[in-house]
């Protein structure tokens, strides 16, 4: 039951983006409301992972747990019966402080209450509900569209807009009985063990382990809380004040660094970003518009097949091998992604300057991209748009407004007509300073605001055959698969598990933090890198930085299979068991 916290986590994540263009269309807010509608969740997710650990300190993860179910299925209909901005910016809030309670306090539960020969195993459970609540959600969005696709065939405006006002409702009502299901699950777990020992409860931590062990495990379980009780209550009479004890202590550095190191590193091998741009990247490498959407829906699919590979494999090899092999493979991945990328756009030329002159003196930009228009870019008055049309470009604009960037989307010169290349302030510009902060925190939102448009980069790329676009497909399935089964299985566990049971809710936290602040620098460091130095050079990037992961995963991290956590933590603190 504890498990179902990753589905409410994954629809977290995926549920805003199927229901955004039905209330963009219907609701009446405008562009900055709408993004801060869309970035309230990260929002209340960073808010409420500053107070996880202390809460669930405080009262307990059961407690915790059953608040943060609560706190969704609030959020669910007060956004799906608002009709205004307020209402629906505080269920998106609430739908945040939930995902960010959930993600410190499920995985902890399900550290400290499972065995040693199920923890991995069980852990997992998270990250693939997880995933299967992101396709989840896109199932769902799709079902959506094609009722309101079949509801536009009829030609009534009216029709078609209480539709879609319903159908973005709609989306947010179906995903309510998942969170009610995790209240009412949560209400009938056990407490954590180890948090009851904490608070002095011995007989019922006892009990909390009879639920799921036999009693020579129980009393073996109870046996190592006690002797690190001890040896904790052996430092205090040698005259170490408990009370002033923190992360910086000698024996909660290396399993905080190893935890902390992890985290990052498992953002840093670009997993967001290649998700956020798939179907962009897969453009550029050289499929079609269909075939790249396609090529994202199959690479949702092999995450969350892959997923279930990782689940399987997790108490079998161990969190150690899982690690070192995904890394592994994901630093195999990416250079061959690089590879295509870097042979693909050889031949690109960059068009800035003429792109410049075509800007509007409202700081806008609207051109039709068509054969004529690409010849006009590469040579003014030399180049033939019949050799255009017979060997097809690409064009990608990189631009900014002071300090934040923004990326066009791909577009090709096949159509007599031209795909639009259209760029306003607000496609880059943040609403508010909230949504500035995590796009950019160097930035200043003022000066973007009156900032004139820059066009950075106006690559025109040869468009690549269909075969590197494949190879390139391929090559980044395997990178999600490796992920998958691998980092992306055992980051929950390297969490839960190398933090001592003293600090871990209070060190999950602050390596959750980091964890997010990783992302945020990914964020606004990836276009103004793709558009200087293009694809191939962020995945050497994205694979320089999981070098560290692999290294970390097979030098340093210790294996945890089949250990109690008292017995990991008296590894680190290089004290003996008995088992």
């Amino acid at each position: 039951m504890a498990g179902l916290g990753g589905l409410l986590y994954g629809v977290d994540v995926g549920i805003i983006s199927g229901a955004l263009p039905y209330l963009e269309a219907t609701s009446g807010l405008n562009a900055g409301q709408l993004s801060m509608i869309v970035a309230a969740v990260l929002l209340g997710s960073v808010l409420s992972t500053l107070f996880a650990g202390v809460l669930a300190d405080w009262m307990g993860r059961k407690k915790l747990m059953t608040l943060s179910g609560a706190l969704f299925v609030l959020s669910i209909p007060l956004i799906a019966m608002s009709h205004g901005y307020g209402p629906l910016l505080l269920g998106r809030l609430l739908q945040g402080v939930s995902a960010g309670l959930i993600g410190v306090v499920v995985p902890l539960y399900l550290a400290e209450c499972l065995t040693p020969a199920g923890r991995g195993r069980g852990t997992a459970v998270f990250q693939w509900l997880l995933t299967l609540g992101i396709v989840a959600s896109a199932v769902i969005a799709m079902y959506f569209s094609i009722r309101v696709q079949a509801v536009a065939r009829l030609h009534n405006a009216a029709e078609l807009f209480a539709f879609k006002d319903a159908a973005w409702r709609g989306i947010f009502w179906s995903t309510l009985l998942p969170g009610i299901l995790f209240v009412c699950g949560s209400l009938y777990v056990a407490e954590s063990p180890r948090w009851l020992f904490k608070r002095g409860d011995k007989p019922a931590a006892y009990a909390a382990l009879r639920r799921s062990r036999n009693p020579p495990q129980a009393d073996t379980e109870l046996a190592e809380m006690e002797t690190m009780a001890a040896a904790d209550q052996a430092q205090n009479s040698a005259g170490v004040n408990r009370s002033g004890e923190s992360l910086l202590q000698r024996r909660y550095v290396l399993p905080f660094i190893l935890a902390c190191v992890i985290l990052a590193c498992n953002q840093a091998t670009g997993i967001n970003s290649i998700i956020g741009y798939n179907a962009t990247i897969l453009i550029q490498a050289g499929l079609s518009d269909v075939q790249a959407h396609w090529g994202y829906l199959l690479f949702t699919t092999v995450n969350f097949l892959m997923t279930i590979v990782g689940v399987v494999l997790v108490d079998r090899v161990g969190r150690k091998a899982l690690l070192s092999a995904g890394s592994a493979g994901i630093i195999v991945s990416l250079v061959c992604t690089g590879l295509l990328f870097h042979h693909a756009q050889e031949g690109r030329i960059d068009c800035a300057k003429p792109l410049q002159a075509l800007v509007r003196p409202n700081q806008t930009l609207s051109i039709p991209f068509n054969p004529t228009m690409a010849a006009r870019l590469l040579s003014p008055g030399k180049m033939n748009p019949n050799a255009i049309r017979r060997h097809p470009v690409n064009l990608t604009v990189i631009y900014s407004y002071g300090g934040f960037h923004g990326m066009t989307n791909t577009v090709r010169s096949e159509s007599r007509t031209g795909e639009p290349v259209v760029i306003t302030r607000a496609d880059c510009v943040p609403a508010n300073a909230v949504i500035a902060f995590f796009s950019n925190p160097l930035a200043n939102l003022a000066v973007a605001r009156r900032a004139p448009l820059n066009i950075e980069h106006a690559w025109i790329t040869p468009v690549p055959t269909r075969r590197n676009g494949i190879f390139t497909a391929m090559s980044l399935f395997a990178f999600v698969a490796f992920f998958a089964a691998g980092p992306g299985v055992c980051v929950w566990l390297a969490l839960s598990e190398l933090m001592p049971t003293r600090i871990r809710s209070t060190g999950m936290s602050i390596a959750l933090l980091i964890n997010q602040a990783v992302s945020t620098v990914i964020a606004a460091v990836f276009l103004p890198v793709v558009g200087k130095y293009g694809y191939a050079t962020i995945f050497f990037t994205f694979a320089g930085f999981t070098v560290i992961y692999f290294l970390t995963a097979t030098l340093w991290l210790p294996e945890t299979r089949n250990k109690t956590l008292e017995e990991i933590e008296a590894g680190f603190r290089g004290m003996k068991t008995d088992r």
